[in-house]
């Protein structure tokens, strides 16, 4: 019996791919990975059909993320390519949604961050925390979180404790919900406050929202890599939708003509 046709053992995908011979079973019994042949010992022997499947998959994680990877994976193996393509095509729609928030958002920033803190007419004591969450639109519960991770530091009442929010902190808390809107993580936001605090002008801002449209460009990339490896995967040897074959040839649960002889 030669090495193509004796298969892959569990531990030597695993060590391909760098995980731990318990994640290639787990992937097999989630159905990121067709069902491996049993030998007599009752033990897994897979194939380089499993290696595709399984360099697909480590590829769409990066592009499309965990849950829609596996998604993706196990549609192809159930049999439903057309409902695999499906989460494809909404993953770069919902990238492409992301971009052009991006772009909106980057508009309305500059404008609010040019904008003098004191061009917006408050009360004297300033508004406090339902005023601002109301007149933001957002949560009580978000603002003592931003407060919290120090991105707004409104001043004290010192009769009665309350919150005070002046121009400039509400200018920051809805920078803040602009930014989050854009999926920006709060640690992110920090220096883009401070650079505005600093200085007044938008630098800090512009760099932020220049970083943020790279990585919407570096997961497009690895999308389009994703999508190569499951294409490869699909039309490949023994693959989940093998050219020249019947839908559905070679599916799971259907030996490989490589495993035939194992």
């Amino acid at each position: 019996m030669d090495g193509a046709a004796a298969g892959l053992r569990p531990i030597d995908l695993a060590r391909w791919a760098g995980v731990s011979t318990q994640q290639i079973r787990n992937y097999e019994d989630a159905g990121i990975l067709p069902p491996a042949e049993r030998i007599p010992s009752g033990h897994r022997r897979f194939q380089e059909r499993h290696r595709r499947a399984l360099a697909a998959h480590r590829t769409l994680v990066r592009g499309y993320g965990p849950r829609d990877a596996q998604a993706i994976m196990r549609a192809v193996h159930a049999g439903d390519l057309p409902g695999a393509l499906a989460l494809v095509d909404a993953g770069h729609a919902a990238l492409h949604e992301q971009r052009l928030s991006l772009e909106a958002a980057g508009e309305a920033l500059e404008a609010v961050a040019e904008r003098p803190p004191d061009a917006l007419v408050l009360p004297r004591s300033g508004l406090r925390i339902g005023e601002v969450a109301a007149h933001l639109g957002v949560r009580t519960s978000a603002l003592r979180v931003w407060e919290s991770t120090g991105l707004l530091v409104p001043r004290r009442d010192p009769g009665t404790g309350y919150r005070r929010y002046g121009a400039s902190d509400v200018r920051d808390a809805r920078m803040v919900s602009m930014l989050r809107q854009g999926r920006y993580p709060l640690e992110e936001i920090r220096p883009v406050l401070e650079g505005l605090r600093r200085t007044g002008g938008s630098d800090a801002l512009r760099e932020a929202i220049a970083q943020r449209r790279a990585g919407l460009a570096e997961r497009a990339r690895a999308m389009l890599e994703g999508s190569c490896h499951l294409h490869h995967y699909l039309t490949g040897p023994n693959g989940a939708n093998e050219p020249g074959e019947p839908k559905g040839a070679g599916g799971p649960g259907e030996a490989p003509a490589a495993m035939a002889g194992a």
